[in-house]
C-alpha cells in the first residue's frame, strides 16, 4: 500500500511511467511473496515471471538478477537518501547533517516500505546460500560509496585525499546496520524481544541510538 503523497505524485507521471512504476513495484511484491514462502534459493525466475504474467525480457528492464530483485526495498531506500542529500543544503557537522538527512529519508518512505524492509532483511538472514547475503552487503557498499561522492561533490572534497571523509560513510553505514539489525531482531529498551516491534517509529529509534553511541564508542576502552 502507497502513501497518499506518493500516489499523488506518480498520478502526476505520464502513463507510461506509471506502468513501469507498476511493474517494478509488482515485481518487487511478489518476489517479496514467493522468496518467503519457498526460499530464496528454491524460487526460480520463471516462476517470478510466470507470477506476474511478463516475460524474462521484460524483468531485465527492471531487475539486473534475482538477486537485485531480492533486495530492491533496502536500494530504494538508499536511493532516496542519496537524494536527499543530493537536494538539502549542507550545514553544521557533517555527521549530524548525515544522520537528520537519513532520518527524514526513513520518514519519508511509503507506508508500505518498513514491511517491506523487514521481510527482505528476513530473507536475506534465511537464505540458504551467502550469496544473497553477499549481494546485499556489496550493495551497501557501493551506496556508502555513492553516497560520499555525492556529499563530497556539493562541498568540494576528494574522499581519497581526506581519511576523514571517508570514515564518514563508514558511521553512516555502521549506525545504519547496527540500528536496522537490532529493530529486526526486537532488540533494545520497549522492543520486547518481538522482531520489527513497534514499526517504522521503533526502526527510527534504532537507529538514532546507534549514531548516537558512535561518541562513546570511540571512547571505550579495555577493562582491568
Amino acid at each position: 500500500m502507497e502513501s497518499s503523497t506518493n500516489t499523488t505524485d506518480n498520478r502526476r507521471l505520464p502513463l507510461r511511467e506509471r506502468k513501469k512504476l507498476r511493474t517494478r513495484r509488482a515485481l518487487t511484491n511478489t518476489a517479496l511473496e514467493l522468496f518467503t514462502e519457498k526460499g530464496f534459493a528454491a524460487t526460480t525466475l520463471d516462476e517470478l515471471v510466470d507470477r506476474v504474467d511478463i516475460s524474462k525480457r521484460t524483468f531485465f528492464r527492471y531487475f539486473a538478477s534475482k538477486e537485485d530483485v531480492a533486495i530492491a526495498t533496502e536500494a530504494e531506500f538508499w536511493e532516496a537518501y542519496i537524494d536527499e542529500v543530493h537536494d538539502r543544503d549542507v550545514q553544521g557537522q557533517l555527521l549530524t547533517f548525515l544522520k537528520e538527512t537519513l532520518l527524514t529519508t526513513l520518514r519519508s518512505m511509503d507506508q508500505d516500505w518498513d514491511r517491506r524492509f523487514f521481510q527482505t532483511r528476513k530473507i536475506v538472514a534465511y537464505a540458504s546460500s551467502s550469496v544473497l547475503y553477499d549481494y546485499s552487503e556489496l550493495a551497501s557498499l557501493r551506496a556508502q560509496r555513492q553516497l560520499i561522492d555525492v556529499l563530497g561533490d556539493k562541498i568540494g572534497i576528494d574522499s581519497r585525499e581526506d581519511v576523514r571523509f571517508r570514515m564518514l560513510g563508514e558511521f553512516v553505514l555502521g549506525a545504519w546496520r547496527c540500528g536496522a539489525s537490532n529493530w529486526v531482531a526486537g532488540r533494545g529498551a520497549g522492543a520486547q524481544g518481538i522482531r520489527g516491534h513497534g514499526g517504522r517509529d521503533m526502526l527510527i529509534r534504532r537507529v538514532e541510538e546507534a549514531f548516537d553511541a558512535i561518541p562513546k564508542t570511540l571512547s571505550l576502552t579495555a577493562p582491568g
